[in-house]
């Protein structure tokens, strides 16, 4: 076989399986037999000249070279989809799918509303929603666009800075009726504080004074959780202080479920950024989602540019 053996059928195939890790599944998918998938498979790794998966009873899995051709077969195949659809959308209402991923809490508490009403504009938009606090390759999990807290490392993507998310430390009324209100950050060593395993340095709590000068104090408790959900749960069920972005808990404050502490000591704020796929930005309906993403991004609770 030569070069021109290499087709987008059996590219997608290989995509597929090397996505699903299981050659029947993925048949039930195509709505074809597992003989063809298998056959998609063999005549690409001999047009390749090289060996793509390992196949066991029971899964595939990618050798060395087919996570590097995985890694160029999806950006190849989402360049022929944005060709198609910039034709597309010059003569038709924006439509096709969006991938988004954000950080958990925050995508269930604010950005799946804001996704309803950006729907109700756009109904030909579908859009997959991915939660996830973990750091993921957005290129090999074909994700269009991320939102993300926290300092990001450099990378290809396009990054575009929407804010910085406010932090403040919080408690219920319940738990400073037994354990008292702190009066400065020192007292904090003798709280039970909730804190984030997923987060480096939630065992210090940093703050600074209105005098500027910054305090740092080591505090513990009985309560990690990987969850800002979970950590809101705790916070309102009384089992603990806490630093909380205001977006988190923003609600709870007003219905005075929960008390803001120390005022006059600000917590450091976080990063809020948009990661893109530069090539994604040039489709009309992911450029649509950006740009309202920005819009809306200043006005989620505690949200400063």
């Amino acid at each position: 076989m030569d070069q021109s053996d290499i087709t987008l059928e059996r590219m997608r195939t290989f995509v597929r399986v090397a996505e699903r890790g299981n050659l029947s599944a993925v048949a039930r998918d195509l709505g074809t037999g597992q003989s063809t998938v298998t056959r998609h498979l063999r005549e690409l790794e001999a047009a390749v000249g090289a060996p793509l998966l390992n196949r066991t009873t029971r899964r595939v899995a990618m050798t060395e070279e087919g996570s590097r051709y995985y890694a160029q077969c999806v950006q190849i195949l989402r360049l022929v989809e944005q060709a198609s659809e910039e034709i597309r959308n010059t003569r038709e209402s924006p439509s096709g799918t969006i991938r988004l991923s954000c950080t958990a809490a925050l995508g269930v508490l604010h950005v799946t509303r804001l996704i309803f009403a950006f729907q109700a504009h756009y109904p030909d938009i579908h859009i997959d929603f991915n939660l996830t606090d973990e750091r993921i390759d957005l290129v090999k999990e074909g994700v269009d666009i991320a939102l993300r807290l926290g300092p990001l490392a450099d990378s290809s993507l396009k990054l575009h800075h929407l804010g910085d998310s406010t932090r403040l430390l919080v408690a219920s009324p319940a738990y400073l009726a037994v354990r008292g209100r702190p009066q400065k950050p020192e007292e904090l060593a003798a709280h039970n504080v909730i804190r984030m395993v997923n987060v480096a340095g939630s065992d210090t709590l940093v703050m600074t004074g209105p005098d500027g000068k910054t305090h740092s104090i080591a505090v513990n408790g009985d309560l990690r959780v990987d969850h800002g959900l979970a950590a809101r749960e705790a916070f309102r069920a009384g089992r603990g202080i806490g630093s909380a972005h205001r977006w988190l808990v923003d609600d709870l404050l007003a219905s005075d479920e929960l008390e803001p502490l120390l005022p006059g000591y600000e917590l450091a704020s976080t990063p809020f950024n948009m990661l893109i796929v530069p090539e994604r930005a040039k489709v009309a309906r992911v450029r649509l989602l950006i740009d309202y993403l920005v819009e809306q991004a200043t006005h989620l609770p505690g949200m400063t540019r």
